[in-house]
């Protein structure tokens, strides 16, 4: 409910979970360490509030909660924002969702079975009034809408053309990273492609490295992230990027705007959603696995390799 302005007290050490004074929470702003587990955005945990705590944040006292953002303030201190997994609004669909806050003495890490502990974000990127542009954007709102959605683990989100917020989600201790973007190759219209970009540049200088205010420009995302993760000290996820040749190309400044996808783009959405089930499957499973082929496609599929960027 609260940032907590009172200094901690002593925590109450769970079996098995050193929290003490020989182990102190860290963290990064973006990330933090409590009882030796990195816990980031999407980490399950346990709550044990302080005795001191509000009546609100005790009726909370070994319930489960998953970290939505860990948060630095002016002196330093770090709160941790979590959600309860039984608040249907707590992706703020809704807006009726609640956002809890608690130090990192008062969360204890949740293990998690065999093979769950990877953590993916399948980001939509593109612009909504630039025609083909909009296909990242189209194939999120098509995601969520499918009868079969994808594991608890992994977060789905449309970026549209914010391409700062973007960058600084990739510091939130993913493995790996989709991103859904129209790109265009040179191939028909309609045609997807799996990329995957070479490894990060080295950290450009701030200025150079900030994407457009109003524009995404995955290769300049890419490059402030890695800034960011330099100055953070935090590994960046791997990125694939799920691209798709677009038949209508705008620069952005054109008199008027264009909204929706071309047929051939728009045909390609339902077998974009397929192919994310696919690639999700297999990342999750390892996050440095080759997703392999794509499977059935509407038009053949070019894969391309390593060091090829949309």
């Amino acid at each position: 409910m609260r940032p907590h302005p009172e200094p901690p007290a002593a925590p109450r050490d769970p079996p098995g979970i050193a929290t003490g004074p020989e182990t102190p929470p860290t963290g990064t702003g973006r990330t933090v360490t409590v009882g030796g587990v990195r816990l980031a955005r999407g980490s399950m945990v346990r709550l044990r509030p302080r005795r001191r705590a509000d009546i609100f944040d005790l009726a909370l006292t070994g319930r489960h909660a998953e970290i939505d953002a860990v948060e630095e303030d002016m002196e330093g201190g770090l709160h941790i924002a979590v959600t309860l997994p039984a608040d249907e609004g707590r992706h703020f669909t809704t807006g009726l969702g609640h956002r809890f806050f608690f130090t990192p003495e008062e969360i204890e890490p949740v293990e998690e079975g065999p093979g769950s502990a990877a953590r993916l974000l399948v980001a939509g990127i593109g612009n909504i009034f630039l025609a083909d542009d909009a296909f990242g954007p189209d194939v999120i709102t098509a995601l969520r809408a499918a009868p079969r959605p994808l594991p608890e683990q992994v977060h789905v989100a449309d970026f549209g053309i914010r391409g700062m917020d973007l960058a600084y989600r990739l510091l939130d201790g993913y493995d790996a990273a989709v991103f859904v973007d129209a790109a265009p190759r040179g191939g028909p219209p309609g045609t997807l492609y799996l990329i995957e970009p070479g490894p990060a540049p080295a950290p450009a200088p701030h200025a150079a490295a900030l994407p457009e205010a109003h524009g995404m420009d995955p290769v300049r995302v890419l490059a402030l992230a890695a800034r960011l993760a330099h100055d953070a000290g935090t590994p960046l996820p791997r990125v694939l990027v799920l691209g798709c040749e677009p038949l209508v190309r705008l620069r952005g400044d054109e008199p008027d705007v264009t909204v929706g996808l071309s047929p051939p783009v728009r045909a390609a959405v339902d077998a974009a959603v397929d192919a994310l089930h696919d690639i999700v499957g297999t990342l999750l499973a390892d996050p440095g696995a080759d997703p392999g082929p794509l499977g059935p496609l509407p038009q053949a599929v070019p894969r391309l390799g390593a060091g090829t960027a949309p």
